[in-house]
């Protein structure tokens, strides 16, 4: 960088540092806040979608060239409000104190132990581009519920939306409550970098290690959802006319720039055909055309799109049959739309980068197999995956799968769904993230599970044996304990 530009670096992370001071410090002054508070907060982030979801959806479409206003309002604002009302509705029970067990003989002699879930201070939001309202502010619900500040710097890929974003917080919130940071991925690492309570980011494993190890250096804790290859697993026993709809359904949702989009697709060897014909009829029947639906996404950027290209040259050249998706025989090549058709790969191997990358867009490979365990070992052999798909009607063989394999969630006969329910937590695995957020799994991610012991007025050490000098009660205590 020039001495400039280090200095415009400089002066936005003095900006930061002085925002999270600020934050830190109310947070501080404020404590013990009530729970009308922290309610009040999460009403307000509901109002501000409600009151402009539609600016919020054109500005998500503007950035992506296209994109679905019908998508946006369901996948971002309407999903993004029911997780505020969600953690509305159980914010009282999720913070109330649990009363935990004292060893005997101490709860009969007065003693008394409890655990507080509460506020960690500040946390910080790093959001992507893919879902930019629904993955900045899903989070923000229950860390406003679990009563902290927040930051939020979201993609500049979509940079529109996120100076919105910026605009609109600005309106409902106070800066020392809620503020959202556009910038360049040079204000992206800063941010970072900052001493915050928690760091949350959703994206790439390979920027999940970066945001990691800046974190560290502060001892920041974070929760990481990444992304991954999620498989599709499809038994002898699936519907596969049924499975395939659902599977274009994930994957062509957002043109597949999804992280839990069914990455590749496991069959038996003798219902290949059978199974990507149900993908391809699908496909059709929601997708007849593509350039002129706004019902299909545009890919986000040139530099994606030209990624996902490339993923396709690689597969072809190395001996993959790629099967394009396009009912209408539209000319894409021209279009000049960033638009992207459902591109299947069949006779996929090891060593094509769309088997090694997560592909984050409409390309579907096909793998098969020959009995269920192959598939099973295959995906065991590989990074655990934020997402995994089983179709088919045998429970037993369900379960064999679901027991024998390791991922940060599961759908069973579907795709994707299990992130949409509000009472099960998301999270990944290993390379697919760390902790998790939903439900009451996520309240206690952004709070401190802080434990409290009441010592009764007897002397508690003496009668223990942990008063010297030892003797007798000491030996008597740890025979006691060892039983």
């Amino acid at each position: 960088m020039s001495e400039r530009e280090n200095d415009m670096a400089d002066d936005r992370r003095d900006e930061l540092e002085a925002l999270l001071a600020r934050q830190r410090a109310a947070f501080t002054a404020s404590r013990p806040e009530p729970l009308s508070q922290r309610k009040d907060r999460v009403r307000r982030a509901i109002a501000l979608l409600k009151d402009h979801g539609e600016e919020l959806a054109k500005a998500m479409s503007a950035d992506f060239g296209n994109r679905s206003y019908a998508q946006s309002m369901l996948t971002d604002i309407a999903s993004t409000v029911g997780a505020g009302n969600h953690a509305l509705k159980h914010i009282d029970s999720w913070s109330k104190p649990e009363k935990r067990k004292v060893q005997f003989p101490l709860g009969l002699l007065g003693a008394k132990a409890e655990v507080r879930y509460e506020p960690k201070g500040v946390i910080g939001i790093l959001s992507p581009w893919n879902f930019p309202v629904n993955l900045a502010f899903g989070p923000l619900m229950q860390v406003l519920a679990a009563g902290n500040r927040a930051m939020i710097k979201p993609s500049e890929f979509t940079e529109r939306t996120s100076e919105l974003m910026a605009q609109l917080t600005a309106e409902y919130f106070a800066p020392e409550e809620v503020a959202v940071i556009t910038g360049s991925p040079e204000v992206a690492a800063a941010f970072s970098s900052l001493p915050f309570d928690h760091l949350v980011f959703t994206g790439s494993t390979a920027t999940g290690r970066r945001v990691m190890q800046a974190a560290a250096e502060n001892l920041v804790p974070v929760t990481l959802e990444l992304g991954g290859k999620s498989p599709v697993i499809m038994g002898r026993s699936a519907d596969f006319a049924k499975a395939g709809e659902r599977i274009a359904i994930g994957k062509m949702m957002n043109a597949g720039q999804i992280c839990l989009a069914p990455d590749y697709l496991m069959v038996p060897e003798d219902k290949q055909d059978e199974a990507v014909a149900g993908v391809v009829g699908a496909a059709n029947a929601m997708y007849p055309r593509l350039l002129d639906n706004d019902d299909y996404a545009s890919i986000v950027s040139d530099r994606h799109f030209e990624r996902l290209q490339g993923l396709v040259t690689d597969a072809r050249a190395k001996g993959a049959e790629v099967i394009e998706v396009n009912p209408a025989g539209e000319d894409f090549a021209n279009a000049n739309q960033r638009k992207m058709p459902l591109t299947i790969l069949k006779n996929v191997t090891d060593d094509m980068t769309a088997m090694q990358e997560e592909i984050f867009g409409p390309i579907l490979p096909v793998m098969t197999y020959k009995a269920v365990d192959q598939a099973v070992d295959y995906i065991n052999e590989h990074d655990r995956p934020l997402g995994l798909y089983y179709f088919g009607e045998d429970k037993g063989e369900q379960e064999r799968v679901l027991t024998r394999t390791i991922s940060g969630g599961v759908t069973t006969n579907d795709v994707v769904f299990h992130v949409s329910m509000e009472d099960l937590p998301f999270g990944g695995v290993g390379p697919s993230g760390m902790g998790s957020y939903h439900a009451i799994e996520g309240f206690r991610e952004f709070s401190h599970t802080r434990a409290v012991y009441h010592q009764p007025k007897i002397d508690i050490a003496k009668l223990g044996g942990l008063k010297p000098p030892y003797g007798k009660t000491t030996d008597a205590a740890v025979a006691r304990m060892m039983k």
